[in-house]
């Protein structure tokens, strides 16, 4: 086996784990000495060991001499964790692949400076493109301080979300929507209106286990004007409602005691503000399952990074029913929101589109 070899099987491990490190990133590790694997491990849970703590756990004294092979620059700094590249300098591993540069700017760097300055043969870059993927929500929040945006929609072939009667289920069919289950694991949060609180009670979170943790719910809702009985309200899992200014915050957590209140600066939910208030609470990437007003203001502020859709061998017809994206539409079609597809899937009888924002728009 050669380095690409190693550094694939360490990407695998941190693939793995997409989406249940937050706030950490995923990271994998593999420990090679003389041509035998002797550690693997990959980020579990924040808080507890790093990749590389695990695998030179694993490898003990084999672990002297080895070539460590890591998707992610080891860390340089304390924090929950002791950092990683001490504990490989103290290891005796005496050569480290890294596959990238950390974009944290307590690590950025000084983790790869620590391992060259102890005298460790340091290579950096063995399948960058691979290893930033796995972490884009995260590499994304480093640069731009503000949380990946996903919006994704489900929709017939004729982009109906919903009958006039405002009718969805199931717009899809069984196993694309568990493919939704697994895509609301990957991100930190996931964000909808009050519409379709009131109108569908949904849980919002992650119910085939398998997938991985349920996001934290942000729920936009102006006047904080919502039934006492939501599920959202009746649950563990972590809620924040986003309000207007004058909205009755006391009274409402008086009520709700357990729910979290984000309120704006003014009576008007401007997204740029909901995002800039979520990235305070180190949320990095939000999947907004919204209705057409939710989706058109998001869409409109320009927050979009990727977009998620499903479609439907379907039609639904008619001007009444529902749509993706409401509001007005712009005069000129040069106007449009630029997108790529990356990627496009056929997932039982459905098709998975996913496109992201074209760089530059």
């Amino acid at each position: 086996m050669k380095d690409q070899d190693y550094m694939n099987l360490a990407i695998q491990l941190a693939t793995g784990t997409i989406g249940q490190t937050a706030p950490n990133p995923s990271v994998g590790c593999v420990l090679v000495r003389e041509g035998v694997i002797v550690g693997m491990g990959s980020h579990l849970i924040p808080g507890e060991g790093h990749a590389e703590v695990l695998a030179v756990n694993q490898a003990g004294e084999k672990a002297r001499g080895a070539t460590a092979y890591v998707t992610l620059e080891p860390c340089s700094h304390t924090g929950k964790t002791p950092p990683c590249s001490r504990l490989l300098i103290e290891s005796g591993v005496i050569r480290v692949v890294v596959a990238t540069e950390d974009p944290n700017p307590l690590v950025s760097g000084r983790g790869i400076n620590q391992l060259k300055d102890a005298g460790l043969d340091v290579t950096v870059g063995l399948m960058k493109k691979e290893a930033q993927e796995i972490n884009q929500k995260f590499f994304h929040f480093m640069k731009e301080n503000r949380p990946f945006v996903t919006l994704k929609a489900a929709m017939t072939l004729d982009g109906k979300t919903a009958t006039k009667t405002g009718d969805s289920r199931w717009v899809t069919g069984k196993k694309a929507r568990e493919h939704v289950h697994m895509m609301r694991a990957r991100h930190d949060a996931i964000l909808v209106g009050k519409g379709t609180v009131v109108k569908d009670n949904p849980s919002l979170t992650v119910r085939q286990p398998v997938y991985g943790k349920s996001p934290i719910r942000i729920i936009l809702a102006t006047n904080l004007d919502l039934p006492d009985h939501l599920t959202v309200f009746h649950d563990d899992q972590k809620t924040y409602i986003v309000c207007g200014q004058s909205a009755p915050v006391e009274a409402f957590l008086e009520k709700h005691p357990n729910v979290g209140v984000i309120q704006m600066t003014n009576d008007t939910l401007e997204i740029d503000e909901v995002l800039t208030r979520l990235a305070a609470l180190n949320i990095q990437s939000v999947y907004v399952e919204g209705g057409e007003a939710v989706h058109k203001s998001f869409v409109s502020s320009g927050f979009i990074d990727e977009c998620h859709i499903y479609i439907a061998p379907k039609l639904l017809t008619g001007k009444d029913s529902y749509g993706v994206i409401g509001g007005a539409s712009p005069e000129w079609m040069k106007d449009a929101l630029m997108l790529s597809f990356d990627h496009v899937e056929k997932i039982g009888e459905d098709i998975f589109i996913k496109a992201t924002k074209k760089m530059g728009d």
